[in-house]
């Protein structure tokens, strides 16, 4: 057998108010050893669990279909699924995708098809790690049934499962734990397995630490035991759990749900719960240049011209964290992030950038207009180019009113229509107050017609 297969043993069908056979011994890690043997041990996750609820009612029933555990580390993913297949009375199969390659799924599917009396449940942790190839090698097998498949995965599925296979499992998603659930863990830890006194300032350090993952509190418990005697205090979690960082991940669910968070504080003029998602990112391990990215992204997107100050601000505060690096290039960070969301807003650069290449992507090529080319030599200027046209410094105000600067061939198209707010309703008064002045200079009527743009009626 390949060392991708973690485990080759079958489980009769067993109540659920009775322990599994499982063994475990000292040697093991204590988040090994506190692995729920019932789904009455099972902790967290009541929205699948508790009565009435779906998986509950599959285990009570006996039955287990092909699903998907999606959910961050520590939350009981494995453990669920070998519950629900003991409860199956299924033989279990484990292949580990960090591990395995199609060589093992093949002997899994092979060992499957040796019991044709009984179900077998094939298990892929951390699936999202198998590539196509991989995943099509046993998606035929779940289709005919000789395997039932449980995947579980810390990515989102919609991305990283193949869309046949995603559309033969159900997808249910594990929540982190709480702080009440690591509390009853880690005290359950301290009394049944560890025999030592777990102080109430402890408690709440391993809460901190573990921040919704029950194999992480465990472990750091495991380790803290180790350095007091007979009692576990918070000064031992502390040095036990060393430099701890929250749930972040840098390419996954997480990385984008985060900035997806900041971004929309920002937009929401919140600049309190901005500031909190900066820390929260920071704080994980997020590489604050790609902060800094996307401030210059909000600052275009979501105030533009009701405030250009923020543009600046922005590009600075890329440029001072990589003059100044961390931790001192961070509050100019974080100074660029109160002030974006503290200022008037206005989407209409945006709206009007799309609304433009949406046009020149639908409309013709047209030429530039002769009056618009640069005449750079004699036979250019003989061709006309250049000629008549008007330099607005020249004229009143540096305003070349009744010009026309689209292609002659193209209708008048507004695509940039100013908010009221901030500097920018500035920008909508002057704006306003030209086109009346070409309304009143132009002699010629124009019907221009709408493509991509807000079409311009005015003669």
């Amino acid at each position: 057998m390949s060392s991708g297969i973690s485990q080759t043993t079958s489980q009769p069908s067993l109540p659920l108010d009775r322990a599994l056979s499982r063994e475990s011994t000292a040697s093991q890690p204590l988040a090994d050893r506190m692995r729920p043997r019932t789904l009455a041990d099972f902790v967290g996750q009541e929205h699948l669990l508790d009565q009435g609820r779906p998986l509950r009612e599959l285990a009570e029933a006996g039955v287990v279909h092909s699903m998907i555990l999606w959910g961050p580390p520590g939350t009981g993913k494995t453990t669920l699924a070998r519950l629900l297949s003991d409860a199956a009375g299924t033989v279990w199969r484990s292949l580990s995708a960090v591990l395995a390659g199609i060589r093992d799924v093949r002997e899994a599917i092979a060992e499957a098809q040796s019991f044709p009396d009984r179900r077998t449940v094939l298990f892929i942790d951390e699936v999202h790690r198998f590539n196509k190839a991989q995943q099509d090698a046993f998606l035929p097998h779940v289709e005919r049934g000789t395997v039932t498949f449980i995947g579980a995965t810390t990515e989102n599925p919609s991305f990283e499962v193949n869309a046949a296979l995603l559309s033969r499992s159900r997808v249910y998603v594990l929540r982190p734990l709480t702080e009440a659930h690591i509390a009853t863990l880690v005290r359950r830890a301290a009394a049944l397995e560890l025999d030592v006194e777990l102080y109430p300032d402890a408690v709440r350090e391993l809460q901190a630490v573990a921040d919704g993952d029950a194999r992480r509190a465990l472990n750091t418990l495991e380790v803290a035991v180790q350095l007091g005697s007979g009692t576990v205090q918070a000064d031992h979690v502390l040095e036990a759990s060393g430099q701890s960082y929250r749930r972040f991940d840098k390419g996954g669910d997480a990385f984008y749900d985060q900035i997806s968070a900041l971004h929309k504080a920002v937009r929401g003029s919140a600049p309190d719960a901005a500031l909190y998602w900066l820390a929260r990112m920071l704080d994980g391990g997020c590489d604050p240049l790609y902060v800094a990215r996307r401030l210059v992204r909000m600052a275009s997107e979501d105030i533009g011209n009701a405030d250009p100050r923020g543009l600046q601000l922005s590009v600075d505060a890329w440029d001072a964290y990589r003059r100044l690096g961390s931790p001192e290039g961070e509050l100019a960070l974080a100074q660029a992030v109160l002030y974006l969301a503290s200022v008037p807003k206005s989407n209409a650069v945006e709206a009007a950038f799309n609304a433009a290449m949406a046009y020149v992507r639908e409309s013709p090529t047209h030429p530039v207009p002769l009056r618009f080319r640069n005449a750079r030599t004699a036979l250019m200027d003989k061709l006309g180019h250049g000629k008549d046209y008007r330099y607005a410094h020249d004229e009143h105000d540096a305003y070349a009113a009744g010009e026309r600067y689209f292609p002659d061939e193209m209708p008048d198209v507004v695509f940039y229509e100013p908010t009221d707010r901030g500097i920018e309703g500035r920008i909508a008064e002057r704006l306003a107050g030209l086109k009346d002045r070409d309304r009143r200079t132009r002699s010629t009527s124009e019907t221009p017609t709408r493509q991509g743009g807000r079409e311009n009626s005015e003669p």
